[in-house]
C-alpha cells in the first residue's frame, strides 16, 4: 500500500534547506534557529565575535540534529557578509532563508555612548547612536538582503523573513517609561530609532516582495510584541494594562509564526506584516 504524505508535517519541513539568521545568538535569534533547526534546516547563526556564535550553533546541533553553524560576522560591513557568504556555500552549498533579527535595541536609562543627561529624548539624541542604530538593524539588513538574497536568484527560490515590532505598526506609549518627580524635560522615552527602523523594515519587506517575484523568492516581516526578560515590576504592570492578553510574549511564542513564515506553509504569502502582539495593537 503507498503510504500519503502527512500534509500537515510536509507544509513545515524544512529538511536540507540552509537558514540564516543575523543577530542569531541573541535570545530570540537563538529561538527563530531551534524551531528552523527541529523542522529539518541547518541554521547558520551571523553574530557578532563577542555573542559567540558558534557556541550557540552547536548547541542548535546537540539538541535538534541537523548540522548548523556559528559564524562571527558585522553585517554593516560587505566584505563581511561576502566572507560570511562563501564559508555558508563552502560548507552548504546553498542559501534558502534568511531571517533579518539583527537589531540594536539600547536601554531608555542608559547608553555608553551617550551624555549623562536624558539621552533618549529626541532633542537630546546623540546623532552617533541614530546612526549606528540605523546601520546595524537597516542598512544590516538590506545588506544582508542584497548579497544573500542573490544566491537566492541563482536558484530561483528562497524566502526572506525581516523581523519588525509592534512600535513599527504603533507609536511607542511613553507613559510606559516616566518617572515620578522628574521634570518633563528629563523624563525618559523610548528611543526614536528604534520605530524608525522597524517601520522602514516593513517598507523594506514590501519593497523586497515585488522585486524578486519572478525569482519565486517571497519576502514577509513579523512584528513581535514585547518579550518578558525580567523587566521591572513597575514596566511591565502598565505595559500589560495595554495588551488585550494581559501580559508579554514569552521567549519561545513566536516560534510558530517563524516557522509558518519561512516554510512552504506560507507558499502564497508575501510583502505582508504578521503582527503577534498579544493584541496590543488592536487597540
Amino acid at each position: 500500500m503507498t503510504t500519503v504524505p502527512n500534509r500537515a508535517q510536509t507544509l513545515f519541513d524544512l529538511t536540507g534547506r540552509v537558514a540564516i539568521i543575523t543577530g542569531g545568538a541573541g535570545l530570540l535569534g537563538y529561538h527563530h534557529g531551534a524551531i528552523l533547526s527541529a523542522a529539518g534546516a541547518h541554521v547558520v547563526l551571523l553574530d557578532l565575535a563577542g555573542a559567540n556564535p558558534a557556541l550557540r550553533a552547536e548547541q542548535l546541533t546537540l539538541a535538534h540534529g541537523p548540522e548548523c553553524l556559528g559564524l562571527a560576522a558585522d553585517i554593516t560591513s560587505e566584505a563581511s557578509l561576502e566572507e560570511a557568504r562563501d564559508a555558508i556555500l563552502a560548507k552548504f552549498g546553498r542559501i534558502d532563508i534568511l531571517i533579518n533579527n539583527a537589531a540594536n535595541n539600547p536601554k531608555v536609562e542608559s547608553h555608553p555612548h551617550a551624555e549623562p543627561k536624558q539621552w533618549s529624548r529626541l532633542e537630546n539624541f546623540p546623532l552617533k547612536i541614530w546612526n549606528d542604530d540605523i546601520a546595524v538593524g537597516l542598512t544590516g539588513a538590506f545588506l544582508c538582503s542584497r548579497i544573500f538574497g542573490q544566491e537566492m536568484v541563482k536558484r530561483n527560490t528562497g524566502v526572506i523573513l525581516n523581523v519588525a515590532s509592534d512600535l513599527g505598526v504603533i507609536a511607542p506609549d511613553q507613559r510606559l517609561y516616566r518617572k515620578e518627580g522628574l521634570p518633563e524635560d528629563q523624563q525618559p522615552v523610548k528611543p526614536v530609532t528604534y520605530s524608525v527602523v522597524k517601520t522602514a523594515l516593513i517598507g523594506l519587506t514590501r519593497y523586497l516582495s515585488t522585486y524578486w517575484t519572478a525569482h519565486n523568492i517571497r519576502v514577509n516581516a513579523i512584528s513581535p510584541g514585547g518579550v518578558f526578560a525580567d523587566q521591572p515590576d513597575e514596566f511591565t504592570t502598565k505595559l500589560h494594562q495595554l495588551i488585550p492578553m494581559g501580559r508579554m510574549a514569552h521567549k519561545d511564542e513566536y516560534q510558530g509564526a517563524v516557522l509558518f513564515l519561512c516554510s512552504d506553509a506560507s507558499s502564497y504569502m508575501t510583502g505582508q506584516n504578521l503582527i503577534v502582539d498579544g493584541g496590543r495593537s488592536v487597540l
